[in-house]
């Protein structure tokens, strides 16, 4: 239970649905005070606070487990490193990987529970195999399957989304019918150990500063930036050209460069890509070969049809037209229609 309305509703129908329901909170920072700003973050004391209530309006007990450690490691590091090395990741991703499905999954399972539930939007159904299907919510806008395709067969067998076949204005209903004081509450937003949206600070802190060039297409000199962590591929504002283009046209992000601390930018069709190499697979249903589906690149991103195959090697995936600003280190999710497949790591684009 965050402390927000997504997991107060969740908890309530899974009361009424007639399950011995306990509700945990998450205690992700050493320094909670510091995970929120308004809508920004999450984990605050005030979202202890808010779990607490909504857990007393049901009648269920509370706790709260300190992951703190864990989530520093498997996050946070996970988070800078990927930055360092000239990648773009997706921190939601990864805490549902290492902490809410695994190091949560774990001590509930060591402890007698039957499962994890939370808030996130999306559904679940077994097939005529028996293997559990992961499918996008029925609502669109919040759909969260992307963020949830790291999750193996384990993981969503011991899994419960009681959202998924709900719009998020329903949800909100439902909360202020049941008193739950959330029903209002905004949704957090953004990076939760980033509160203050400022992510470029945030590195600088933790990898310092190490002035580099800009270059374009051709290796000339067009700029000079004081950390290639303070970009990602596809991005336009902030980059401090002195030279303008010749054609006058805004230039995009293209590469970064760890080796010799570059930045290459041009213009916005080179950002074009069509083929994606995935490494670091998870399969929420192992393929056999090759198959065509659709694929998702961003959490909220349009689902594009494409062509996939496994190999020993991880994952390719052709897409059937080209796309703009693909970046190493996010996410390429592979669906069959609203069923995901499986998740890869980008490790490169051609």
């Amino acid at each position: 239970m965050s402390g927000g309305v997504d997991s107060a509703v969740a908890a309530a129908r899974l009361v009424d649905a007639g399950h011995e329901v306990t509700g945990m909170h998450l205690a992700l920072s050493k320094n909670p005070q510091s995970f929120r700003s308004g809508a920004r973050g999450c984990c605050s004391k005030e979202d202890a606070h808010d779990a607490r209530r909504a857990a007393d309006r049901l009648g269920i007990p509370f706790y709260v487990w300190d992951l703190s450690d864990r989530f520093s490691a498997d996050v946070v590091d996970d988070f800078v490193a990927e930055y360092a090395a000239g990648r773009t990741p997706n921190p939601c991703l990864r805490c549902n990987e290492k902490i809410k499905f695994a190091a949560v999954l774990e001590r509930g399972l060591a402890l007698g529970f039957d499962a994890v539930a939370t808030g996130h939007y999306a559904r679940l159904s077994t097939g005529a195999d028996g293997q559990v299907q992961l499918h996008r919510a029925v609502d669109p806008g919040k759909d969260q399957s992307y963020v949830l395709g790291v999750l193996d067969q384990h993981q969503l067998r011991h899994s419960l989304f009681p959202l998924g076949e709900s719009l998020k204005s329903e949800v909100r209903e439902e909360a202020a019918a049941r008193g739950l004081r959330v029903a209002s509450k905004p949704d957090s937003h953004d990076i939760c150990f980033i509160p203050d949206g400022d992510t470029a600070g945030f590195l600088d802190r933790r990898l310092g500063t190490r002035a580099g060039d800009v270059v374009d297409e051709t290796g000339a000199k067009v700029g000079e930036h004081d950390g290639a962590h303070h970009f990602t591929v596809g991005q336009r504002r902030g980059l401090r050209l002195g030279t303008p283009a010749a054609d006058g046209r805004p230039r995009y992000v293209l590469n970064l460069s760890v080796v010799d601390n570059t930045v290459t930018v041009g213009p916005e069709e080179s950002l074009s890509r069509q083929e994606i190499r995935g490494i670091r697979t998870t399969w929420t249903e192992r393929p056999v070969g090759e198959w065509t589906g659709v694929a998702q690149v961003r959490a909220h991103g349009e689902p594009m049809p494409a062509e996939f195959r496994a190999d020993a090697d991880g994952l390719r995936v052709r897409l059937d037209r080209p796309v703009r600003g693909i970046a190493p280190g996010q996410a390429v999710v592979g669906y069959a229609g609203d069923r995901v497949i499986g998740s890869a790591t980008i490790a490169a684009t051609l």
